[in-house]
């Protein structure tokens, strides 16, 4: 039992207020909702039609939920008396809580306190809207239909509820709620809930940030062995990079690739825009994830075809080549030789006009393209259509759509029917599209990219959850380059040897490690910046002479001397920061003097596996210089995996730790050593 079933599938419905209150009952009316009705107002014989009672107190039994639309003082008294009476739920519309500044703050605490464990939605919420049972506790239109089953929306904001509202895609809303300040429910109690509804299909979110990444992990697990899509659109930006201004990586990675990692872990898709939110759930719903990425694409104009080529160039989709036996049996199915012939049969595929309007060449030309076997093992088919509008005749594209779902049934593959334009696809052609098991697009791009969506579902693997990153306090300091090395030492990283030294020592220091040697500023982060670092040196004579000059660039009166490493091909930048309420956050990229100028890193939550490693460094456009470019050597793969995965381990194991940066990590065929490390931890200096 969730705590929100009442709310989700109430059998009475009371709402407090006026005007709002009013619009609510009338939009309860108009989906049909068939429990009791309760109305209460202090002063009105009716709203809406109900009979009013002038207190909550009054109500002739306890509803399992309600809208509360009354000034905010009065809200929190109201909530207060639901509570005690043991209402299923309080939907508060009004605002001026936390969002107001302290005032409100403290009356929001107020509201928590006098809800005690009924739970409460908002306050500064919309409302919601339960389409399955017609109940809406909702103060304004809304554009959802009554249904048995569909997908649920979740926003904190009520204007993007209402605009999700009043969406016309063939797309069934089972739930609509928006949560406003998410003073006590949130996404995540929203999430488990939804997934655990027999009713619901699939859940999008509009997240701005989330409170309890554990909670939500274990709902999105739930629904990933549910079968049931998440798909969210993050919004939202963090200034914690401004924070830690000594990093590298906060001027190219923060909260928002944390949560992008947090969601390719737990198989959620992201989503960047409103519409496709409602894309993407209306194919994961009608297909399901896909077996693979192949896509047979078909269209009768070779501009569109093309369209789709460069569209999926930069998707995560396959359009595998024709083998000559399938091309034999599409101009066979096409007929005509001689038109035939003029015809370039290939992945996308354009039919040509001339088979248009003639059902059953349609038909034998999409089997032969879509038909599994041999070349090509399509995971969907898609073809692009534009019907004529209103007024225009369209009785001569019927039978493409006909013959399209006639195939896609008979070749056992999903389809997918795409416009290229949205208005191109009237409200009719979406419903006979359905009817023949098809999911219509209203966009090329739409609908490609919601197969890329589908196939990702489909191939969704069970990961552990992410590794917990409580929040740290105080101010930020920065940890000298070798005590962070010996940090990352005794966790088993490689890193030079070397030592902190005063100047007049450096040359001794050097002749003992072995020349050649790097001498280094001490207390300066970004030591390459203000000519703290010399490579190269190959006589103490030489250490002596550079030495005062490396000094004077940090403290003035030390220098790290440190063995030097020489066979590097790649330069890398490793990174492990903490990113609540995420988790811990690993970057791998480029890395070097032109980190900030390349932008060419991948980010993990950890724990990470030595294969997602792997796959992150394969993903980075230096990965040619890892694999051994222009007759140069590779590297040690094997041993750069080992040293990032020593990092993280080392980096997650210090409790104040808010960043370790290692930039680089120099890699070749021998291995990988840290050559220059960053850590910042909280606390002031001295601290342990």
């Amino acid at each position: 039992m969730s705590r929100l079933d009442r709310l989700l599938r109430p059998r009475s419905v009371a709402v407090v207020g006026g005007r709002p209150a009013a619009l609510a009952i009338e939009q309860c009316r108009r989906l049909g909702f068939d429990g009791e009705l309760w109305a209460v107002h202090p002063s009105r014989d009716q709203v809406a039609g109900v009979s009013c009672v002038p207190t909550v107190d009054d109500l002739p039994g306890v509803p399992d939920a309600v809208l509360v639309a009354v000034n905010r003082r009065a809200t929190v008294d109201v909530v207060g008396r639901l509570a005690a009476m043991g209402a299923g739920a309080a939907v508060c519309y009004a605002s001026g809580f936390a969002e107001a500044g302290p005032d409100g703050d403290a009356l929001q605490r107020a509201l928590d306190e006098a809800a005690g464990p009924m739970p409460v939605v908002g306050p500064n919420c919309y409302g919601t809207v339960s389409a399955v049972v017609g109940a809406a506790l909702w103060p304004d239109q809304q554009g959802l239909r009554r249904v048995e089953r569909g997908v649920a929306l979740v926003t904190q904001s009520g204007n993007i509820g209402l605009d999700l509202s009043l969406q016309t895609r063939p797309l069934p809303i089972a739930h609509l709620l928006t949560l406003g300040n998410q003073s006590d429910v949130g996404v995540e109690e929203c999430l488990e809930a939804l997934v655990a509804d027999p009713t619901v299909t699939a859940v999008g979110l509009h997240v701005e940030a989330l409170h309890d990444v554990e909670r939500f992990a274990a709902a999105c697990q739930a629904a990933s062995d549910l079968g049931k899509p998440v798909v969210a659109l993050k919004t939202g930006s963090s200034a914690r990079g401004a924070e830690i201004a000594a990093s590298h990586t906060s001027s190219l990675v923060g909260s928002d690739a944390a949560y992008e990692a947090l969601f390719e872990r737990l198989a959620v898709r992201r989503v960047r825009s409103i519409p496709e939110l409602l894309d993407v759930l209306h194919v994961l719903v009608g297909l399901g994830g896909l077996g693979g990425d192949r896509l047979v694409s078909l269209s009768c104009s070779g501009g569109e075809a093309s369209i789709v080529a460069d569209r999926c160039d930069g998707l995560a989709l396959e359009l595998p080549a024709f083998g000559p036996e399938r091309v034999t049996r599409i101009r066979t199915a096409l007929g005509d030789p001689d038109k035939a012939a003029l015809v370039s049969v290939s992945n996308p595929f354009d039919y040509h006009t001339f088979i248009w309007d003639d059902r059953e060449r349609l038909v034998a030309t999409f089997t032969a393209s879509l038909v599994p076997g041999g070349d090509v093992e399509p995971d969907a088919g898609l073809l692009v259509l534009d019907f004529p509008g209103d007024g225009l005749d369209d009785r001569s594209w019927w039978p493409t759509l006909e013959a399209f779902g006639e195939a896609v049934a008979t070749a056992g593959v999903a389809g997918v029917v795409a416009a290229s334009m949205a208005e191109n696809l009237p409200a009719a052609v979406e419903e006979a599209a359905m009817g023949h098991g098809l999911v219509p697009v209203r966009g090329i791009d739409e609908a490609l990219g919601a197969l890329e969506a589908a196939a990702w579902w489909g191939r969704r693997v069970r990961r552990s959850a992410p590794l917990a990153a409580a929040p740290v306090a105080g101010p930020l300091r920065i940890l000298d380059e070798a005590t962070a090395k010996g940090l990352l030492a005794d966790h088993g990283v490689p890193v030079p040897v070397g030592s902190v030294v005063p100047v007049a020592d450096a040359a001794r220091m050097a002749d003992a490690i072995g020349f050649p040697v790097v001498l280094k500023a001490v207390g300066v982060a970004h030591k390459s910046d203000v000519g703290g670092v010399v490579v190269g040196l190959g006589s103490a004579a030489a250490v002596t002479a550079a030495a005062p000059a490396v000094a004077a660039a940090g403290d003035g009166l030390h220098v790290l001397v440190e063995a030097q490493v020489d066979d590097a091909v790649a330069e890398l930048l490793v990174t492990v920061r903490r990113e609540d309420p995420v988790g811990w956050l690993l970057t791998v990229g480029a890395g070097g003097t032109l980190v900030e100028v390349l932008r060419d890193t991948a980010c993990l939550l950890l724990p990470a596996t030595s294969d997602e490693v792997v796959g992150a460094l394969r993903s980075l456009a230096v990965r040619p210089l890892l694999d051994g470019h222009r007759g140069r050597p590779g590297v040690d793969l094997d041993a750069v995996v080992g040293a990032i995965g020593d990092i993280a381990r080392a980096a997650t194991a210090v409790d104040d730790l808010v960043e370790l940066e290692v930039n680089p990590l120099l890699a070749g065929p021998g291995g990988a050593t840290v050559v220059d490390v960053l850590a910042t931890l909280a606390g002031p200096d001295g601290a342990t």
